[in-house]
């Protein structure tokens, strides 16, 4: 297989997306696990109640997704700038840099074509995931709640994707291309 080394934008805009998706990781899985609403609401309820104050489960409930509304603004934020690194990103094959995948090229291997399709289903899956957060933000409220179910669904394909990821280039690693994650930090030869 062919060494590849790659330019200072391409790795400043994978770095960037890929810290950009674990901030948005970040924030999900404090959601759904420290900072989720029930969580919050119970870990209230029983200092309230050692210190005799008696609030109703909803209005527990209430106080706890205000706790946690910074960090879903900066979920907000980190959208955003995904949005603008995602546009960037197809942008820039126009200028020969970070060309498109091609999974139906003629003379690609087995494992050349399922990375391929494995990136293209994957900027198919990140699109939907920023059109729906847009859409729940800047859409008709009518559309809001099934764009949020849409939206949700990002953190399997996500998960799915980074397990994929980082156990491709272990293996490429390990394998017929050693020095992939040397090159993808510091360029490789010739910069």
């Amino acid at each position: 297989m062919e060494t590849k080394n790659y330019s200072k934008i391409y790795r400043i805009i994978h770095w960037s997306i890929a810290i950009t998706f674990m901030l948005l990781l970040l924030t999900i899985f404090l959601r759904l696990t420290w900072m989720n609403k029930n969580s919050v609401a119970d870990i209230m309820q029983e200092y309230l109640t050692e210190n005799d104050v008696n609030l109703e489960r909803d209005q527990l409930v209430v106080l706890a997704k205000k706790i946690r509304q910074p960090m879903w603004i900066w979920h907000i934020y980190f959208g955003y700038v995904l949005t603008g690194l995602f546009l960037l990103r197809f942008m820039l094959p126009i200028f020969g840099e970070m060309k498109f995948q091609n999974p139906v090229k003629k003379g690609l291997s087995l494992k050349e074509r399922f990375q391929k399709w494995t990136y293209l289903l994957f900027y198919v899956f990140v699109a939907g995931s920023l059109f729906t957060g847009l859409m729940i933000k800047f859409g008709p409220e009518s559309l809001e709640h099934t764009m949020e179910e849409i939206h949700e669904l990002s953190i399997y394909y996500l998960t799915a994707f980074l397990i994929l990821h980082w156990g491709g280039v272990l293996l490429a690693e390990l394998t017929d291309q050693k020095g992939i994650v040397s090159r993808i930090i510091s360029g490789g030869k010739g910069e």
